[in-house]
């Protein structure tokens, strides 16, 4: 097995622990409460790190061995899912979901812990494993590697992962989080077995100050680069909004059941394949600047499309479509990123980005909850359920029309 299968493999691995999660949290956190925000404050807590440690994570990665702070994130997240587990199992049995408040404060508490612990550690996690790739195979061929990865990534995350988190959890609650970190112990074992220099190859040190005032001014000087990580930012929070939403939409109104509600997820894991497998030769056949043009698109539609779906077939249908959207967009998106920032600088630009990028789902996390709570006080509760997705799609619409334009002169300036 090469050094670059290895990889992909134990990133399927830990995502599969992911995809197990993707169902267990919001459906875990659903059964402990009905109120919409605070279902929602548990993803929150999976995603605020992104927003608090995203420049602690890329100063580290450039300061470090990438491949040995895989190691230790992987290993800090199969403990918080043992802890999940543990209390959840102390836990049981649950007493019915309130309208307001939790029936189990405790377990309740203990899970935004080990959200807080899971989402922390990822965001060093996949800082360093994205700053790893250009050194397992030329640049080249990034497109093509980028693809192979996020195709396993999604066949264990959103197509064997929610359905195996769905089945779980109907099968015994604590197994959505505890069978996690076998599949943490896996991947361990994989990466630590990686050969190769997994350093930056920068090696003065000028203090953390003007180290991320250096990658701060790269990413400046380049305004595709702030392009693209804003509109990714703002894509991310509409999807967060829909994300969120559909957990109570798939319950209240459309009466899905958790093995249905996983396999509707899964249709989205169908299409991102597509998305990733295709994303190269789509962005041969069209180039850059098209292909990220019409994939953001063709988001906005996906989002409305959902609320309009009178089932999970077309639910997931829709959800496919937006996968595949935006997989396409990330093919070219972080290839290109890849391939523009120095490997001395990759971890500190990478994490600017992506404090851009992923630091607005929390934001969308939290809007989702307020526009249903707030809805509810003018609309019928299922009608205000559907709010989010409306939000989410309009805002995608307005987003494509801002930026682009600065998408075809951000790859016409870097190409002068």
């Amino acid at each position: 097995m090469t050094a670059f299968q290895r990889f992909i493999t134990a990133s399927g691995m830990t995502n599969l622990a992911d995809g197990i999660a993707v169902v267990a949290w919001g459906w875990i956190a659903s059964l402990l409460t009905r109120d919409a925000l605070l279902v929602a404050l548990v993803p929150v807590a999976l995603r605020l790190p992104w927003a608090l440690l995203a420049l602690p994570a890329g100063l580290v990665t450039d300061r470090v061995d990438r491949r040995r702070l895989i190691l230790a994130m992987d290993a800090l997240r199969a403990t918080a899912f043992l802890f999940a587990a543990a209390a959840l199992w102390l836990a049981l049995p649950l007493a019915p979901a309130p309208t307001e408040g939790v029936s189990a404060p405790a377990l309740y508490v203990a899970l935004l812990v080990a959200a807080l612990t899971v989402g922390g550690a990822e965001v060093f996690r996949d800082n360093a494993a994205q700053t790893m790739l250009p050194a397992l195979v030329p640049q080249e061929r990034l497109e093509r590697a980028n693809g192979q990865l996020w195709s396993a990534e999604l066949l264990t995350n959103a197509l064997i992962g929610p359905a195996l988190g769905a089945f779980l959890i109907g099968l015994w609650l604590p197994l959505a989080f505890g069978l996690n970190a076998v599949a943490y112990g896996l991947a361990l074992f994989l990466v630590a077995g990686l050969a190769g220099q997994f350093r930056a190859t920068r090696t003065d040190r000028r203090g953390w100050k003007a180290e991320l005032a250096e990658g701060l001014t790269f990413l400046r000087g380049l305004p595709l680069l702030k392009t693209l990580a804003w509109t990714t930012g703002f894509w991310n929070l509409f999807h967060q909004m829909i994300v969120i939403g559909v957990v109570l939409h798939a319950q209240e109104n459309l009466g899905l059941s958790a093995q249905a509600y996983g396999l509707t997820l899964a249709g989205g894991a169908v299409g991102g394949i597509a998305g990733s497998l295709l994303g190269d030769r789509i962005a041969r056949s069209l180039g850059p600047v098209r292909t990220m043009q019409w994939m953001l698109a063709l988001s906005g539609p996906c989002f409305l499309g959902m609320a309009l779906a009178p089932g999970a077939w077309t639910l997931g249908l829709c959800f496919a479509a937006m996968e595949f959207s935006g997989f396409v967009w990330n093919v070219v998106s972080v290839s290109t990123r890849q391939r523009l920032i120095p490997d001395a600088l990759l971890g500190r630009v990478n994490s600017l980005y992506r404090l851009l990028a992923w630091g607005m789902m929390p934001l969308g996390l939290v809007l989702s909850g307020l526009v249903v709570s707030l809805g509810e006080l003018f609309l019928p509760r299922g009608t205000a359920l559907l709010l989010p997705f409306c939000a989410a799609g309009l805002g995608s619409l307005v987003v494509t029309a801002l930026v682009w334009g600065g998408i075809a002169r951000g790859f016409a300036g870097i190409s002068r």
